[in-house]
């Protein structure tokens, strides 16, 4: 084998376990989803970018628009997995203003006052 078709090959199979690791993420999160869609009213929140670490926040609101359950999903790589949010619990719509609750992390924020967005 030569040295072109080694890096090829090593190219192909990240390529390959990058889809394969993606997907099983996704199946993650989209577990989590389901989970938290059955509770109530659901609004999302993303932000980050390219090179930063992204950050997603689901919350379920219930019909007195208070967070019944929630989770976070940050990081860089394909194995941040959702993480629940239990400080939020309890908490009408209202009182969930992003630089109060998260000071310190700004990309949190700005998940936050996306997902308490109300959606048309």
């Amino acid at each position: 084998m030569t040295p072109t078709s080694a890096l090829i090959l090593c190219a192909v199979l990240a390529w390959v376990a990058q889809i394969a690791l993606g997907w099983w993420q996704l199946q993650r999160f989209n577990r989590a989803f389901d989970r938290l869609c059955m509770q109530g009213k659901v609004g999302i929140g993303r932000s980050g970018g390219r090179f930063k670490p992204r950050v997603v926040l689901a919350l379920a609101f219930d019909k007195q628009e208070k967070v019944c359950d929630g989770f976070l999903l940050r990081g860089l790589t394909i194995f941040a997995r959702p993480q629940p949010v239990t400080t939020l619990k309890g908490m009408s719509r209202e009182q969930l203003m992003s630089g109060v609750i998260f000071p310190k992390d700004p990309n949190i924020q700005t998940a936050l006052s996306l997902a308490i967005e109300p959606k048309s």
